[in-house]
């Protein structure tokens, strides 16, 4: 998903698009403290240190840092901050504060003291913040979401959806293009 951002904005400046983001329960059992790379891609035959080296790659192409990840974190707490923020004037602005903690500072999501950093570093009322936090407001909303990514069969992240077409992955701009002009998306003038 952040490796798309970039993408994404660049759509948004030439198209007339409404961009939504939508929860995914991408390994929702890990636990709070997380788990190491080697621990998720255990019995996988994944090389992390080249495919670190390929994402460094594809995040400069796109202009945006990248951390040296060691850790995966449940994202739970945070899709429902992001719920919550989504809902705010200027709430878009979560996302990216999110991923920059996640990918580029290797922060826990989990962490309530890393989500009220985030929302303070956006300007939003961490008064606000700790409520929707310790009522688990949004959680009906992240449900929601997540009952919507198994009803249209998504396995993975990120997934884009316009008008009833798809592309699962990280897409060139170009592929990008093309779905949401099939979607009947207007240029911008």
């Amino acid at each position: 998903c952040y490796l798309s951002t970039v993408r994404i904005e660049r759509l948004k400046a030439a198209y007339d698009i409404d961009v939504r983001f939508r929860h995914f329960p991408l390994h929702p059992d890990t636990p709070d403290e997380g788990l190491t790379l080697e621990e998720l891609f255990a019995g996988r035959n994944v090389d992390i240190p080249a495919a670190q080296l390929r994402m460094t790659g594809l995040m400069e192409q796109e202009g945006l840092p990248y951390g040296q990840r060691t850790h995966t974190y449940n994202s739970r707490l945070a899709q429902e901050l992001a719920a919550w923020a989504d809902t705010q004037p200027g709430g878009n602005a979560i996302h990216d504060a999110l991923f920059h903690a996640y990918f580029v500072d290797g922060q826990n999501l989990t962490s309530k003291d890393v989500l009220l950093s985030v929302v303070t570093k956006i300007g939003f009322s961490t008064e606000e913040a700790v409520v929707v936090l310790d009522d688990r407001k949004f959680h009906e909303q992240v449900d929601a979401d997540w009952a919507l990514s198994r009803q249209y069969q998504i396995t993975g992240v990120p997934t884009f959806v316009a008008n009833g077409r798809g592309a699962s992955g990280a897409q060139p701009y170009e592929a990008l293009e093309q779905l949401v002009v099939a979607a009947g998306a207007r240029r911008r003038t």
